[in-house]
């Protein structure tokens, strides 16, 4: 299995003669195991057809900002959040200036500007477009905001001119892309993974739970398993497809969780508490449905779950052990008591009242807090955080060892 396999990777293709080589790109993406979606502005559709792009990509071609048909279900929004990584390629030196100043006029641009994946560019021009002052200058602008290039080459240019603006080849652009997310940093370990809600069951129809998608524990998983880890993956109830070289073990209520947690983790190299754990369950689970009566309230006696994440934090050999803070009030400070508390080796802090990062959304942004120092994750993809917050926690976890 490659490191792109599986990513959803956005092509963006502006209009240079380099637009050619952008065929050969997809299919090498493609037989990395990547979906690739096209993003075609109008000046590189007179160098090459979005018939051909769609034929080799096997998705429609994107090309218009305002398309009534897309635009219905705001398609260019949808497709800035399905993008694990944009790439554009060839990338001019007049994409380079709109993206360095946030032109949002064309589809292209506003996906740049609308997405939280990163963001790749192979430029492609003239030797002396590539050395002008402003188009360094742009360059300076886009590395400083994390935007990663690939390029350009040296070499014979369509004009005759030699010198640096030739785009990379298709292969040396997917070696770069490999790279990004390189495996290995997990080869060889057990990691074990939980994610979800739990629910607690009131009687056979009603259940007490909460609001968690599941979304940044499945990622997470994808990202061990990118990483080289063998991966489980303990999971309550949700709605997510898991990557098939992850064990998954489905449970439902937080005891269930509980004991295939500890039982997994007491053999694994890393713990990581991703699920919303229900800190409550009733006392007593009707047989039967509880009917409603004549009374205007009902009351229900709880009792406190054991806390997943302390217990495996105390097995006699434990894994580097790694919890979850949701807050939504003083969120750092009460992520650093649960880390002392619970004798944790890291905790990774969310702010679950933010709405745009909260449970359910798609992106996601953090702040990782160990006993030596604290790191911050901007908001971005739950797919590319986790992968970044996997490379961080190995990091860290190898540093320990």
């Amino acid at each position: 299995m490659t490191s792109l396999n599986s990513k959803k990777i956005l092509l963006g293709i502006t209009g240079g003669i380099a637009a050619y080589k952008s065929a050969e790109l997809v299919r090498r993406l493609s037989g990395q195991g990547a979906e690739v979606r096209v993003v075609m502005t109008e000046a590189a559709q007179k160098f090459i057809t979005p018939l051909t792009m769609q034929a080799l990509s096997g998705n429609p071609v994107s090309a218009e900002l305002l398309d009534p048909a897309a635009e219905a279900g705001m398609g260019h929004i949808e497709l800035a959040k399905w993008a694990d990584l944009i790439l554009i390629a060839p990338a001019t030196a007049s994409f380079m200036s709109k993206l360095a100043v946030g032109d949002a006029s064309d589809l292209l641009m506003t996906l740049c500007l609308a997405t939280v994946a990163p963001i790749v560019i192979a430029p492609a021009m003239n030797q002396a477009m590539w050395s002008n002052v402003a188009t360094q200058a742009n360059l300076s602008t886009l590395k400083n905001r994390n935007v990663a290039v690939l390029g350009p080459a040296s070499g014979g240019q369509a004009c005759g001119d030699v010198g640096f603006g030739r785009m990379l080849e298709p292969e040396d652009i997917v070696d770069g892309l490999s790279s990004l997310w390189a495996p290995g940093a997990l080869s060889g370990k057990k990691v074990v993974i939980t994610a979800g809600p739990t629910r607690e069951a009131i009687d056979p129809v009603r259940y007490i739970s909460n609001h968690s998608s599941g979304k940044m524990g499945y990622a997470l998983a994808q990202a061990a398993v990118e990483a080289g880890a063998s991966v489980v993956l303990v999971s309550g109830p949700v709605s997510l497809e898991v990557d098939p070289n992850v064990r998954l073990v489905s449970v439902v209520s937080a005891l269930q969780m509980h004991e295939q947690a500890v039982a997994e983790a007491a053999g694994a190299d890393m713990f990581i508490g991703a699920a919303a754990v229900a800190d409550f369950r009733p006392v007593d689970v009707a047989a039967e449905k509880i009917k409603k009566g004549s009374s205007d309230s009902m009351s229900i006696s709880m009792v406190k779950n054991p806390d997943i994440i302390a217990s495996v934090a105390a097995l006699v050999s434990r894994p580097f052990t790694v919890g979850f803070a949701a807050e939504t009030q003083n969120v750092t400070q009460y992520a650093k008591d649960k880390l002392a508390r619970k004798g944790l080796d890291m905790i990774i802090a969310n702010d679950v009242s933010n709405a745009r990062i909260g449970f359910n959304s798609d992106s996601n942004a953090v702040t990782v807090i160990d006993a030596q120092q604290s790191q911050n994750f901007d908001e971005r993809s739950k797919q590319q955080l986790a992968r970044d917050l996997v490379a961080y926690i190995a990091q860290v976890m190898a540093r320990c060892s």
